[in-house]
């Protein structure tokens, strides 16, 4: 590509949507999970009592461990829906763009 297709690209209203639409939702879901581990760590200093606290009184399983999961998990589920949201309207605005360019 030359340099005037990629000054038609940036000077695309589109491409300006498309830029700000992505990074609003990047950061969004970066703050929910900063937020999670925040909430996490906080609860470990302040107090480590519930999470070494067992489930039940016969389960060696302490609170902790499905909390710990439950911030991985949550890591997995938020990329996954990045990659849907990616996948489909930013992966739309991206080819209308595209093809505005090359006209």
């Amino acid at each position: 590509m030359n340099d005037s297709i990629y000054q038609r690209i940036h000077d695309n209203p589109r491409f300006q949507e498309l830029v700000s639409k992505r990074e609003r939702f990047a950061w969004i879901l970066s703050a929910i999970m900063l937020g999670l581990y925040l909430a996490f760590i906080l609860l470990i200093a302040f107090e480590p009592q519930l999470l070494g606290t067992r489930i039940n009184p016969e389960s060696p399983v302490t609170w902790g461990i499905p909390i710990g999961v439950g911030i991985i998990l949550s890591a997995f589920v938020l990329t996954g829906i990045y990659v849907r949201r990616a996948n489909g309207e930013f992966d739309r605005l991206n080819q209308e763009v595209l093809k505005e360019a090359q006209q």
